[in-house]
């Protein structure tokens, strides 16, 4: 019923940043490795250095036992720090070796462009992949990653697989674009194991001839359209799918030059085959598709796929590098996030697209527009209101509220996934982003009060603006929540409109 979307910090056992250390108990001894030899020599015991290491020389208080242990501490102290630099000096010299090793391979890596390579792309995985609407433009080389992206050593690094880089066409220049894989490299190798596990019982086989034997398989034949009972619960765009859904899915498609129909089986096999798959694995390129930016909805634009890899377009930095911006930029962004909030919730063509992970890395902040935008979008349930109206399912027309979690986690929300799909009206997505960004309860990276931390002393002294965010994020009176968030996204466009 609840989730959060990362650990806490600083776990049972972890010491809190500038906290001192233990005392250890006597003897201590103090070694420096940067003084001198003749200073190392000194070791205390007893109440002080002086009188105390006099005492023990002469085998008074302490007694001949005492300088004897003084004598061993100082001779293992000595031997960690000689093994400290060994080891030290070690690490050092393996590194240079791996470089000197590995130049050749790192140059190559540098020179060549590897968004032209099969391989790379994993196109031969297709038609288990994403598309390849794109190919063309990857395989002429009109794409190229930027800078260390083409370090193959340092993947390792970048575990979501999202990669920069740059496509230029020959008239228009280059731009800035981001590439994708949809999962990490376990993810994606998982998907290829189940695969042969479900068609032959082994975790290894011929994927291409695998997939006639599973379900998706099944579906790819002379079927007219992609129906709710055959998808319902693959991903959360289609956790509870109504056909209107799945029609605009369909007419949507983008990986097919003959997009436009909403029927499954004017699709080439290896079209459906894509589609079904993406639905099924991650189906963010699906959503930036059916609800795209070109429309007015607020997701990056999709462009293209190649194998394994989607391209969308680059929108700008994350919304964690404006958490120290000026007032005056904040509560502009702010603003536009409750703006959000409200178009997924409530718009013309009733469907409200439900936010399951919101955090500061999700959205990003145009550099010329300044608007935000989602970039990440592959948790996002789509509820249809019309059938919900339409079908009267058991409370349907009782105002849902969200309970406030105080997880003391990262992007934590709590939420029903069920309620979701059979309420009319929700205040989910006010929720998620005024406790996760916007109020004294949002937390990201050691950070913490929210994007509108630290007002002006007189909006603070007022003090309208914290109480909005309170009863947005833990409302106090019943549906206080939907009143909140309407007050709050008039008085941000307020103190925006008055700071331009």
């Amino acid at each position: 019923r609840w989730r959060g979307s990362s650990p806490g910090r600083g776990g049972p056992g972890r010491r809190a940043r500038g906290a001192a250390p233990s005392p250890l108990p006597s003897p201590s001894v103090t070694w420096l490795p940067f003084i001198g030899r003749a200073a190392r020599r000194r070791v205390c015991w007893g109440r002080s250095c002086g009188a105390s290491g006099e005492r023990a020389r002469s085998g008074g208080e302490g007694g001949p036992g005492a300088g004897r242990a003084g004598t061993m501490l100082r001779l293992v102290s000595l031997k960690l720090g000689r093994l400290y630099r060994y080891v030290k000096l070690a690490v050092l010299g393996s590194l240079a070796a791996a470089l000197v090793l590995n130049t050749h391979s790192l140059l190559a890596s540098l020179q060549r462009n590897e968004l032209s390579e099969r391989r790379f792309l994993q196109l031969n995985k297709c038609p288990a992949c994403w598309g390849t609407s794109w190919c063309r433009k990857f395989l002429n080389g009109q794409l190229r990653l930027e800078s260390w992206g083409r370090l193959r050593l340092l993947d390792f690094l970048n575990v979501k697989n999202v990669y920069f880089a740059r496509y230029g066409e020959p008239r228009e220049g280059s731009r800035r674009v981001v590439l994708k894989r949809l999962g990490s490299a376990q993810e994606l190798a998982d998907i290829d194991t189940k695969i042969c596990r479900r068609a032959t019982g082994r975790g290894r086989c011929d994927l291409l001839q695998a997939l006639h034997a599973t379900e998706f398989a099944s579906i790819n034949g002379d079927v007219r359209l992609l129906t709710p009972d055959v998808v319902e619960g693959w991903s959360d765009l289609v956790h509870c799918p109504s056909q209107r859904l799945l029609d605009r899915l369909v007419r949507r498609y983008a990986e097919t030059k003959d997009s436009g129909s909403f029927l499954l089986r004017n699709l080439k096999d290896s079209e459906r085959m894509q589609l079904l798959i993406t639905l099924a694995f991650n189906p963010e390129p699906l959503v930036l598709q059916s609800f795209p930016s070109d429309e007015g909805w607020p997701f990056a634009k999709y462009l293209g796929a190649c194998g394994r890899m989607v391209a969308v377009n680059y929108v700008g930095e994350e919304l964690w590098s404006y958490f120290n911006a000026p007032w005056e930029k904040r509560v502009d962004l702010a603003w536009q996030l409750m703006e959000i909030a409200e178009q997924l919730t409530n718009n013309d063509f009733e469907f409200a697209l439900y936010l399951l992970d919101v955090s500061f890395d999700n959205f990003a902040v145009g550099p010329r527009d300044g608007k935000v935008i989602i970039v990440d979008a592959e948790n996002v349930l789509v509820a249809d209101k019309r059938l919900i109206k339409q079908n009267k399912p058991e409370n349907w027309d009782v105002w849902y509220e969200s309970k406030f979690d105080d997880c003391d986690k990262e992007a934590c929300l709590s939420f029903s996934k069920e309620i979701l799909c059979a309420r009319a009206t929700v205040d989910h997505n006010y929720y998620a982003i005024c406790q996760n960004l916007l109020s004294r309860h949002a937390t990201w990276r050691g950070t913490s009060g929210g994007l509108l931390h630290d007002p002006p002393a007189e909006i603070a002294k007022d003090g309208r603006l914290e109480a909005l965010l309170d009863e947005c994020a833990n409302p106090k009176k019943r549906y206080g929540r939907f009143q909140a968030a309407k007050e709050l996204r008039e008085y941000l466009a307020q103190l925006s409109n008055n700071v331009r």
